[in-house]
């Protein structure tokens, strides 16, 4: 986004009809909001969705938004606590960069493979090394991933980093370590927090105060313990899921209200670790509670056996699912771990999803450096067929 157009999400004082983003109510009419107010409705107004929409919504919330913003707490805590400059130490590394990449990208989220696609732009690191962070990448799915199935998560992230460090090797071996390196070496630009209006800060604090204050209700519900135990004679009325509800469209209004926070900017380093936490957090659940959804209304509306539906193309789905870790962005590849965790999708199909996705990582690279982006995002499609195929043979 241009800097004209953060800056018109900025409050606009004094001027006649300005709200909340500085563009008057216009700026409100948007596909999130579209979203959002469908959601509210479903919960409230149409007969017979109300029962089936809070408990997906309140699903969402106590077991993936919680637990999704405690990993990201650690996750961006530590980043915050041991950070170092990683392109002067991935400059040095010589044959080991894709090694470097591949642990990068790794991490949770996008903010290791943005570093890597930043420092290739600058002329640092080899092409191997982009090739080696697009496939060990999963993006923002590797917290729901981390939140449902830790276990499967470090499965998934260990032959990642192996497979996209091979890969790395593989591809300077045959094009050698200067194939398509930018000539520039340029410094990239601080990156200045964005001030957001107070509406938005108090709507944080909330979000916040509701995810703190849920996180015993959480631990309850993964310990398959009713979480209404906590409210005694008041439990009969079933306060938790109105909670969950609650909790779930607060994140949906933090990612429909906020659209420059919910977009690269929060992968940005320079943000203010609670503000990331929330705009991710808020990512995840909104595309999350909009699966949840689509699998309870095609149960509700038409008996569908989502599994089952599934089922039939089972030999189709690491193809499948390769293909549309290939689209950019991490909310394709959040529906496709979900399915898994719903069990429609085999883990085949997750691993071929998560070797194949580069997250929001290809955004900069397509920018930047476009004909190296598509390459490299070509390169990752084999290495994810091969493992993903490869696991359905040996183990599914």
């Amino acid at each position: 986004m241009s800097s004209i157009g953060i800056a018109k999400m900025g409050m606009t004082s004094g001027s006649p009809g300005s709200g909340i983003n500085g563009e008057g109510w216009r700026g409100l009419l948007t596909p999130r909001m579209a979203i959002l107010l469908g959601v509210l409705a479903l919960v409230t107004f149409v007969p017979g969705t109300a029962e089936f929409t809070q408990t997906a919504l309140s699903d969402a919330f106590f077991q993936v938004t919680v637990f999704v913003a405690i990993t990201l707490t650690v996750v961006f805590g530590l980043e915050k606590l041991f950070s170092i400059d990683l392109g002067v130490v991935m400059k040095r590394a010589g044959h080991m960069q894709s090694a470097y990449a591949a642990l990068l990208g790794a991490t949770p989220g996008c903010g290791g493979a943005i570093v890597v696609v930043t420092q290739f732009t600058k002329g640092n690191l080899s092409f191997g090394s982009i090739v080696s962070v697009l496939i060990a990448t999963m993006g923002d799915a590797a917290f729901l991933l981390f939140a449902r199935e830790p276990a499967t998560a470090v499965l998934i992230i260990i032959i990642s980093v192996i497979v996209g460090s091979v890969s790395g090797w593989v591809v300077d071996a045959i094009h050698g370590q200067d194939f398509l390196r930018p000539k520039m070496n340029t410094t990239g630009q601080a990156v200045r927090p964005l001030n957001q209006p107070v509406a938005y800060k108090f709507m944080d604090l909330a979000w916040m105060a509701m995810v703190v204050m849920s996180i015993p209700m959480s631990i309850a519900i993964a310990g398959q313990i009713d979480p209404n135990v906590f409210f005694g004679a008041l439990g009969v009325h079933d306060p938790a899921v109105a909670i969950g509800v609650t909790g779930a469209v607060l994140s949906l209004a933090v990612w429909a209200l906020k659209p420059v926070w919910t977009e690269r900017a929060m992968h940005a380093p320079g943000q203010p670790l609670g503000r990331r936490i929330v705009d991710d957090t808020s990512f995840v659940t909104a595309w999350v509670a909009m699966a949840f959804l689509s699998f309870e209304a095609a149960v509700h509306f038409f008996g569908t056996d989502v599994g089952g539906m599934f089922g039939a193309y089972r030999p189709y789905m690491p193809l499948i699912a390769m293909l549309v870790g290939l689209i950019p962005g991490c909310g394709p590849q959040i529906i496709v771990t979900t399915l898994y965790l719903a069990g429609a999708v085999p883990l085949s199909a997750q691993l071929s999803n998560s070797i194949a996705n580069d997250g929001d990582a290809l955004f900069p690279a397509i920018a930047l450096v476009p004909r190296a982006a598509i390459l490299a995002t070509v390169y990752s499609a084999i290495p994810a067929l091969i493992v993903g195929y490869g696991w359905m043979l040996l183990f599914e």
